[in-house]
């Protein structure tokens, strides 16, 4: 998985993903809507070469964390970053094997859960949220809907709605709000995602 995500960076610009955001309103709306104070601990789950990190650090939190399997991504973020990127924490490891972290007041995951097609994969991720994120710590994801694209990057994902990821997460989180979105890739290509923001017990 590294080296598909490491030559997907080595070989596309950033603006030419088909996740790119300039600027990523429906999570920062979340993030805002968690009324989390400047220094809650946040951490964005393949956050990569996201923009997410420059609007939250204008924001002005000051605990962020980003991990990312890909090393190229991230080496993208703290150059376009400059000198703000040293109030970043980087990570540069597979979520499924999350070194040890936190606790996070808050996880944001926009693009790696509907990757997770196998069972034991999103058993290790959710093992690594349940380790990491605090109680009464707030969950953020974004999935592809369930009348989302089969496929991303090449690779199989899995799709979701409420009930879908209520299944998932079990009794420890309770969902807050949820909407679907759908996402426009620089390409043009339309794709509904499922956001949804959830209260850990």
């Amino acid at each position: 998985m590294k080296a598909h995500w490491e030559r997907v960076y080595a070989t596309r610009a950033s603006e030419d993903v088909s996740w790119y955001e300039a600027h990523p309103r429906a999570s920062l709306r979340l993030i805002s809507a968690c009324a989390l104070p400047s220094d809650a601990a946040i951490i964005d789950v393949g956050g990569g070469d996201s923009r997410l990190m420059d609007h939250l650090l204008d924001a002005g939190y000051t605990r962020l964390t980003v991990v990312d399997i890909s090393g190229e991504a991230l080496r993208r973020a703290q150059h376009r970053l400059g000198e703000r990127a040293e109030q970043v924490t980087w990570m540069e490891a597979d979520a499924l094997d999350l070194p040890p972290c936190g606790p996070f007041d808050l996880w944001h995951d926009r693009v790696m859960f509907h990757f997770l097609v196998e069972a034991a994969h999103r058993e290790r991720y959710l093992a690594n949220l349940s380790r990491t994120l605090r109680p009464g710590g707030f969950l953020i994801l974004a999935t592809f809907a369930l009348s989302g694209p089969p496929k991303c990057s090449g690779l199989d994902v899995k799709r979701y709605g409420p009930e879908e990821l209520r299944g998932e997460l079990g009794g420890t989180f309770q969902l807050v709000e949820s909407f679907e979105e759908v996402h426009v890739t620089p390409g043009g290509v339309r794709q509904p995602f499922f956001y949804s923001r959830w209260r850990r017990a």
